[in-house]
């Protein structure tokens, strides 16, 4: 597996199969994907364009996923 400690995105497909939309989604347009990988060695939690289930990841650690959510719930990103 590769070293993520220095790698904020990597391809979703190299990830896992354990994603989800969240409840809150209405199935429209602007939905992302939330993958949790805290218990893997990306020790991460994933996010992703659902529109591009084979593109880019970003990884957020707890603490910064917790302010990307309140930021998105917020601003309803």
């Amino acid at each position: 597996m590769t070293n993520t400690s220095h790698r904020a995105e990597v391809r979703a497909s190299e990830l896992t199969d354990a994603w989800f939309k969240s409840s809150y989604s209405s199935g429209g347009e602007q939905c992302f994907e939330v993958a949790d990988l805290r218990r893997t060695a990306y020790a991460s939690i994933a996010v992703r364009d659902s529109k591009a289930p084979d593109g880019p990841a970003l990884l957020f650690g707890p603490e910064q996923f917790a302010t990307f959510a309140e930021f998105a719930a917020r601003f309803e990103v």
